[in-house]
């Protein structure tokens, strides 16, 4: 079977979808991930942990264009990224080595959860009412582990953590959403690293053309193929109506988190 192609569609299909309702494709590659990888016969113990380095490698790419979308209408608080980005880093570095450190059952878990609560995030359109003041430099440093820390944990970009966090310190959405985007960036390469590492320094052997737990070939083709639809996405938010696509992303999302639940439970 060409994977290469298998990649390559998987990432052209994330990068309209990340685009399209600006959100990261993290909630689709990991399960997407998982039984592709499944499917290569790679470590029936590993496969979770490849999936979810691949995918925060794969943050790191289209972090980098969303961001500079965000920037070029001056929607980024560079201020808040500079002092949140401490604790995110610390945070990132922290949550890839507890997910290296975890059974694939335990890790599958908390996974399934978590593309559970986003997809119910999104149904009810939660957004917390602005009711605080944005906290000073030790609140942003403590609030940026906690983004960081579950963030590299189930590979999101931090967007489903940083936006209700900053909306609810009286930020506006725009900006939440242009800040949430730069601090995607370090989430990425900080996690990247930390599942480099943590693999590296794995005794088992991995699949070949493996760094750590990253896969370079689907990191390669994902990437590639997201970057170039990512824009293709956004300009169709401004032709059509979205909801009813949504409505369908949603219902994608707990199929995937159901089919990987059950997975889980069978094994």
């Amino acid at each position: 079977m060409e994977w290469w192609l298998i990649y390559l569609l998987l990432g052209a299909i994330v990068g309209y979808i990340a685009g399209l309702f600006g959100i990261g494709g993290g909630l689709v590659i990991v399960p997407v991930l998982v039984y592709i990888f499944t499917l290569q016969a790679f470590p029936v113990d590993r496969v979770l942990h490849l999936a979810l380095g691949t995918t925060m490698a794969t943050i790191i790419f289209t972090s980098l264009s969303s961001l500079r979308m965000h920037h070029a209408h001056g929607a980024v608080n560079w201020s808040i990224v500079k002092y949140l980005s401490p604790g995110i880093v610390l945070g990132t570095l922290t949550g890839s080595t507890l997910a290296s450190a975890l059974s694939t059952p335990v890790l599958g878990f908390i996974v399934v959860f978590f593309i559970y609560y986003a997809a119910t995030q999104m149904w009810l359109k939660l957004v917390p009412k602005p009711e605080y003041t944005l906290p000073g430099k030790g609140g942003l440093l403590v609030a940026g582990s906690v983004i960081g820390s579950i963030s590299s944990l189930v590979a999101i970009g931090g967007g489903l953590l940083t936006v209700p966090f900053l909306s609810l310190c009286k930020i506006r959405l725009q900006q939440a959403i242009g800040t949430a985007a730069a601090v995607g960036f370090p989430i990425g390469l900080t996690g990247t690293i930390g599942y480099i590492i943590n693999g590296e320094l794995h005794t088992q052997s991995l699949p070949e053309y493996s760094l750590g737990y990253v896969y370079l070939p689907a990191l390669g083709w994902i990437a590639a193929a997201s970057m170039l639809t990512a824009p293709l996405g956004a300009k169709t938010t401004h032709r059509i109506e979205t909801a009813t696509l949504k409505k369908l992303f949603i219902v994608l999302l707990y199929g995937l988190a159901t089919k990987m639940l059950l997975d889980i439970l069978s094994n």
